[in-house]
């Protein structure tokens, strides 16, 4: 099913993103979503066709909007790998501030959808296993011997950062984090 980007099907996938994001996917009904978007839940049906897809849309309106941000960074972060892996904590800890504190859409999404035939979960690891990809590519830029397991143990420092800003249990994380994956880069 191809969305038709109407402005009523941009106000339901706002008014989703939010509610899924602040209450969790399985706790918000198509009634509370269509109601704050000013919809009847003929119309979201209408334009997404089910719940489901509509999950789709936000991870995916979510995770490109990070690439986007992500690629900013690290293009202002400039050529070497090093600047560039602390600027990807950099990246999350400003989109964490800017976008909400309550951790990475794609952990939580996964917490709730973990069955691998759920439409959504392929969007929830293809964004982990791209975010893998960019740690990859860095270690090798960089030059280590195995840049496979650098980016590995980078994107463990990456995304325990992720959880432990979003559950608030300590402070300065993505930066001492980020020092710790500059170390692995030699």
């Amino acid at each position: 099913m191809t969305i038709d980007w109407t402005p009523k099907a941009r106000a339901v996938l706002t008014a989703a993103s939010e509610l899924f994001y602040e209450r969790g996917i399985h706790a918000v009904g198509v009634d509370v979503i269509a109601a704050k978007a000013g919809v009847t839940k003929k119309t979201l049906y209408d334009r997404f066709g089910s719940k489901d897809r509509l999950v789709v849309e936000y991870l995916s309106d979510r995770d490109a909007r990070w690439r986007a941000f992500l690629g900013e960074w690290l293009e202002k972060a400039g050529t070497d790998p090093r600047d560039r892996v602390a600027a990807a904590f950099d990246a999350s800890e400003a989109w964490a501030k800017k976008y909400g504190g309550k951790g990475c859409s794609m952990i939580n999404a996964h917490a709730e959808i973990s069955d691998p035939a759920h439409p959504a979960y392929a969007v929830v690891t293809e964004s982990k296993k791209w975010m893998l990809g960019v740690f990859v590519e860095l270690a090798e830029s960089a030059g280590v011997s195995d840049p496979r397991q650098a980016g590995e143990q980078i994107m463990l420092l990456h995304e325990g950062a992720v959880v432990m800003a979003g559950m608030r249990v300590a402070k300065g994380v993505f930066k001492r984090a980020a020092e710790t994956a500059v170390v692995l880069l030699g």
